[in-house]
């Protein structure tokens, strides 16, 4: 498997702020057993915060990599050569595609806290996919790695 020439990495991790939330979210319910003594009020404090955390992760553990030939956002692998044109996106045009110029059948790797993203057209004419709609904060760097990958696997 011959690697890209630029390989690409980004995790889609959740901002500072869902981390206070999730302490907060231990917090309150360490405020709701209070009434119950000091022992269930640790573990509400604990045991809140840790589930909060576990959600405030699994939401921010999403990947986009260009690696090997292939671009893997998400759970989805393709090839690069079944990738078209790439379109950066601001933050006015990714909430456009987003919403009312979004496609039901392209994929999107969505997370509403990173207001830029990358849109890829997908070539592969087996491929009901119109296009990717990735999130990401680097969408010059990503396209660029897949603009890479092509040529070198050409």
């Amino acid at each position: 498997m011959q690697l890209s020439a630029t390989p690409y990495e980004e995790r889609l991790t959740a901002p500072r702020s869902w981390w206070v939330i999730s302490l907060l979210v231990g917090v309150s319910l360490a405020l709701i057993l209070l009434p119950f003594g000091t022992l269930p009020l640790l573990g509400g404090l604990v045991g809140g915060t840790a589930a909060a955390a576990v959600v405030a992760s699994a939401y921010g553990s999403p990947r986009i990599r260009v690696v090997g030939g292939s671009l893997i956002a998400g759970e989805a692998k393709i090839p690069v050569s079944a990738l078209g044109t790439t379109e950066i996106l601001d933050a006015e045009q990714a909430r456009a595609w987003r919403t009312y110029k979004a496609d039901t059948r392209a994929f999107l790797l969505l997370r509403a806290y990173i207001p830029t993203a990358l849109r890829v057209e997908v070539t592969d004419p087996e491929d009901p996919t119109p296009y990717l709609y990735l999130s990401t904060r680097e969408p010059e760097k990503l396209a660029a790695a897949i603009d890479a990958a092509r040529t070198a696997g050409v």
